[in-house]
């Protein structure tokens, strides 16, 4: 009598086969930390921002420039978890459809191939979404350098000419 699971040896090559596309789904675990992480931040911030929005002025006019600025990081910031989910979603169908195959002993090469592709076009587009968060990130930040540029810098403080 036959069994309807497949035979160990190739049940133990499909773990082996598997263990890749379990690290790619660690790593984009770990990514998907860090910008839940920095979008906490930016929501916070923006709270913040919100609650202390001053009624008329220069002050309020950077403040809003500052929300929108803020509504824009948490706009790519979101778009990128929503990627990262999709591409965790679909290296985990990936690893269902290697076991699949190993079950039925069917050969879904083709499919196999489709839903890895799909999972690097989803993750290389949150990365992306996440660059330019940054970027905008950055920027602002670097705008801020610019009030202190000319300010005595503390004892031992390195600097690096543009």
């Amino acid at each position: 009598m036959e069994s309807a699971f497949a035979p160990t040896p190739l049940f133990a090559q499909t773990i082996q086969l598997s263990i890749a596309p379990v690290f790619l789904l660690t790593a984009i675990g770990s990514v998907l930390a860090v910008i839940t992480t920095r979008l906490g931040r930016v929501i916070d911030r923006a709270r913040t921002l919100e609650t202390s929005l001053p009624e008329e002025g220069p002050m309020r006019a950077a403040a809003i420039a500052e929300l929108a600025t803020l509504d824009r990081r948490m706009v790519l910031a979101n778009r990128a978890v929503m990627l990262a989910v999709g591409s965790a979603l679909t290296v985990s169908l990936l690893i269902v459809a290697l076991f699949f195959s190993a079950v039925t002993r069917s050969r879904p090469d083709q499919l196999i191939a489709i839903l890895f592709i799909l999972a690097l076009v989803f993750l290389t587009a949150a990365l992306t979404s996440f660059a330019i968060e940054v970027r905008i990130a950055l920027r602002t930040v670097r705008v801020r350098a610019e009030l202190i540029r000319n300010e005595p810098r503390p004892p031992g403080d390195v600097h690096f000419p543009r």
